[in-house]
C-alpha cells in the first residue's frame, strides 16, 4: 500500500502521519509537496494536522486551492483512502469533501490533552480494527475544532451513520453531537480533530490510535487481494 502525507507551508504534524505509517504497518510513504498536480500511485492520503499557510481567513481555507487537493479528490471519487486529522479535517470540510464546518473552541482556548472517544462505528476501513461502543484514549491538540452543521445536515450524518467518533464524558471543543470524526457517504474520506498518529505507541500515552492505521492497511489488502482473485476467476 502506497502513502502520501501532503505537506503544506505551516503543516507540523506531517513526521507524525511519516513516522506513523513507517512504523505500525511499515508500508511505503513519502511526503508530497502541496503543489503536487499527481497522486494517482498512492492507495492512503494523510492530510496532517499543523497550520496550514498560517490558517490566515480560516484554517484550511487557503490550503482548499492547493494543486493537491485538486487530486485528493479525484482520489475520494475514484474511492481510495482519505485521513484528514485535526488541519487536515479543516482542509477537507473547507474543500466539501466532508460536510459542516468548524468554530473557535467554545473555551475560546487552545486545548492540548488526552480525550476519550468513543467508536460509533467499526464497519469502516479505518475502523474495523475496533469495535463499535468501544472507548479509545487519542490525544487532542486545537484551537479551531468545534465542529458544527446544521440541524438538516446533522440528521443527514446521523441516517447516514457517517458520525464515525464522539468524544465520551467531556467534550473539549463544544462540537455539536459531541462529534469527532466523521466520514463522507461511501465511507473512504475521514475526517478527525484527535490525533490518531501520536497514540501509535504506549510510550506516548496510548496505542489505541495504532489500530487505524492497521485497518486501513487490512481494508487495502482485502480490496487489492480480492479484486486480484476475482480477476483471475
Amino acid at each position: 500500500m502506497q502513502t502520501a502525507v501532503i505537506v503544506f507551508p505551516g503543516s507540523n504534524c506531517d513526521i507524525d502521519c511519516y513516522k506513523a505509517v513507517e512504523q505500525t504497518i511499515r508500508q511505503p510513504v513519502e511526503y508530497v509537496w502541496h503543489t503536487s498536480s499527481d497522486l494517482s500511485k498512492y492507495d492512503l492520503i494523510l492530510v496532517p494536522g499543523g497550520f496550514s499557510y498560517g490558517d490566515y481567513l480560516r484554517a484550511g481555507a487557503i490550503a482548499r486551492f492547493a494543486p493537491a487537493m485538486e487530486e485528493v479528490r479525484k482520489a475520494a471519487e475514484e474511492g481510495r483512502y482519505v485521513l484528514g486529522i485535526c488541519n487536515g479535517f479543516q482542509i477537507l470540510l473547507e474543500s466539501g469533501l466532508l460536510p459542516g464546518a468548524m468554530r473557535r473552541n467554545n473555551s475560546l482556548k487552545f486545548r492540548c490533552s488526552q480525550a476519550t472517544l468513543r467508536v460509533e462505528r467499526s464497519d469502516t476501513p479505518f475502523t474495523s480494527g475496533y469495535s463499535a461502543g468501544e472507548k479509545i484514549s487519542i490525544p487532542i491538540a486545537h484551537g479551531e475544532g468545534n465542529y458544527y452543521c446544521d440541524d438538516e445536515t446533522l440528521k443527514r450524518l446521523e441516517s447516514n451513520r457517517q458520525i464515525v467518533f464522539r468524544y465520551d464524558g467531556w467534550n473539549p471543543n463544544g462540537s455539536v453531537s459531541d462529534i469527532a470524526g466523521i466520514v463522507n457517504e461511501r465511507g473512504n474520506v475521514l475526517g478527525m480533530m484527535p490525533h490518531p498518529e501520536r497514540a501509535v505507541d504506549v510510550l506516548l500515552g496510548s496505542e489505541d490510535g495504532k489500530r487505524m492505521f492497521t485497518s486501513v492497511l487490512e481494508a487495502w489488502r482485502e480490496r487489492a487481494y480480492g479484486n486480484a482473485a476475482a480477476a483471475r476467476s
